[in-house]
């Protein structure tokens, strides 16, 4: 095989593989799962609910999917550590983060904005934050751009609070 072959091969390769990520990342910008959520915030505003309002994500936690927000905080493992003693990444490690004190685990090098914003992580608190922690706390050094569906950041606080040794009763359906 001369080199002008190879270099045919290896392009073929090359390109579909490039269109395949391409694909993917369409795929995962169009799911019908983000227009339904968008459907349902904006009827919730629509009703005069406060988007992000304590009642609207208690309601949501009622019926939350801890499986499908552990799909979703797969995103959070880039950063963050998720499993019991295994320490800080880029950001510090979220076993046991429901109700713990904001900006509280020991070694890890926070901000002067979040150890100002004092308080816990409550299920609220979190809603807060994973809808933007760029407004909620600014001059955070958190980059994620948040969840903008309440249905998603209900399922990933279902699924955070089930990573500890005494998860925090999620609130019942009324």
């Amino acid at each position: 095989m001369d080199a002008y072959q190879i270099n045919k091969v290896l392009g073929l390769v090359l390109g579909t593989l490039l269109v395949l990520q391409t694909v993917r990342i369409l795929d995962g910008a169009f799911t019908p799962g983000k227009v339904v959520a968008a459907k349902e915030e904006r009827s919730a505003e629509a009703k005069g609910e406060a988007a992000g309002g304590a009642q609207s994500i208690d309601g949501l936690l009622a019926s939350a999917s801890a499986e499908h927000g552990a799909q979703i905080a797969k995103q959070c493992e880039i950063c963050h550590n998720l499993q019991e003693g295994q320490g800080a990444k880029v950001g510090p490690d979220l076993y046991g983060v429901v109700d713990r004190p904001v900006a509280s685990v020991a070694g890890f090098n926070y901000t002067a904005a979040l150890k100002a914003k004092g308080g816990k992580w409550t299920f609220t608190a979190l809603n807060k934050w994973l809808t933007d922690p760029r407004i909620d706390v600014p001059g955070t050094a958190m980059t994620f751009a948040g969840l903008s569906s309440e249905k998603q950041r209900a399922d990933v606080i279902a699924y955070l609070d089930t990573l500890s040794k005494n998860p925090v009763p999620l609130p019942k359906a009324q």
